[in-house]
């Protein structure tokens, strides 16, 4: 039984059984309502808005296991490096221009946040210093609670951080293009020939090891990074041409979904209210500086303006390589520049940390 409750993180099976039904649900009526990214944003919303409007079940509140989500997320990790291009060294070369765009974009970033949850959200300085770091999420809460910073209003900040981009991105992509953008359904990866057991066997080793060799590496986004390049390795040298299925996709949309909106829902109304208010400030502020990049550099990187957008895009790392893999565009190219962004962001964070004090 012990066992079972550690799997569980405590919370009873059926709980999890009705959540996840839950999630499952609102997804399949955002794609019945042909939204964007629809699994994704229709778990995500039913399993935040339904616990505030008072559901429960059996007595509790919606709830799964976080840490299961981490298990579906090398999925991603394989199905990006089945996407590695026979040209990648040669597409690579031109990165560099975006690259170095991200080197000052993150610092600016970091200090309009600041200036903004300072000025306007009235923060003080440890919870906005940290609260505005464009990524490192787990980093920034940790940084924050040892300076003293408001840890309920940074985390619901920087969780905002990462639900926004998920929802505003596909909706905003698909007010552009005027339809909905974002759906895995007929995703083909690889080659698209039926998967053999070996083919399983070789996705799930990859994954596995990658993971385990990126997490004693200290990578970032190890659950991510590690599949990524070495399933990007292995599709490079043609040792295999295997790639996940479209529904393995959707299934990790639903997974991360439910898992996401079920810790929106924790919060009160009042953090709810000023984070919200501040996070879409601040998000929409980046959003468009980003859009403004993509707009001057897409030609001299041979990327699309919504690759870049998404490369520069506060999101988190798994959350937006997933949005890359949904809306058709290089989740390569946007993965690694998520991870660099991780990089960048925590040892800019830690530079100038120095020069934030409670009486700044």
């Amino acid at each position: 039984m012990r066992g079972l409750s550690q799997l569980t993180a405590g919370i009873p099976l059926r709980v999890i059984l009705a959540t996840f039904a839950l999630g499952g649900a609102g997804g399949l009526l955002a794609m019945a309502a042909g939204l964007p990214l629809a699994v994704l944003l229709g778990s995500m919303v039913a399993t935040a808005v339904a616990p505030m409007l008072g559901l429960r079940f059996f007595g509790q509140r919606p709830a799964v296991p976080q840490k299961w989500r981490f298990v579906l997320v090398p999925v991603i990790g394989v199905a990006i490096g089945a996407g590695f291009p026979a040209d990648f060294l040669t597409q690579a070369r031109q990165w560099w221009v975006t690259m170095a765009a991200l080197v000052l974009f993150i610092p600016l970033a970091h200090a309009l946040g600041y200036g903004l949850f300072r000025r306007v959200g009235k923060l003080s300085p440890p919870t906005a210093y940290y609260a505005a770091m464009p990524g490192g999420f787990i980093e920034s809460l940790d940084m924050g609670e040892k300076a003293g910073a408001d840890m309920p209003l940074l985390i619901m900040l920087q969780f905002l951080r990462l639900i926004l981009c998920i929802v505003m991105i596909p909706i905003g992509f698909s007010i552009a293009e005027g339809h909905a953008v974002g759906s895995s359904a007929g995703m083909v990866l690889g080659t698209g020939a039926p998967l053999t057991a070996l083919d399983v066997v070789v996705m799930v080793a990859l994954a596995g090891s990658g993971w385990f060799i990126a997490a004693k590496l200290g990578m970032p986004a190890a659950m991510l990074s590690g599949p990524l390049l070495l399933s990007g390795l292995a599709h490079a040298t043609g040792l295999t041409e295997a790639a996940p299925p479209g529904w393995s996709i959707l299934v990790t949309q639903w997974v991360m979904g439910t898992s996401l909106g079920v810790r929106l829902a924790g919060f009160t109304k009042a953090q709810a209210g000023l984070a919200g208010l501040l996070s879409t400030l601040n998000v929409s502020l980046l959003l468009l500086i980003a859009l403004g990049v993509a707009l001057l550099l897409t030609t001299p990187v041979g990327e699309p303006v919504s690759a870049i957008i998404l490369a520069f895009a506060p999101g988190g790392v798994s959350e937006m390589s997933l949005v890359a893999l949904s809306l058709h565009v290089s989740a390569v190219y946007v993965s690694i520049h998520h991870i660099a962004r991780i990089v960048l962001t925590v040892i800019f964070a830690r530079y100038g940390q120095r020069f934030i004090t409670p009486d700044t």
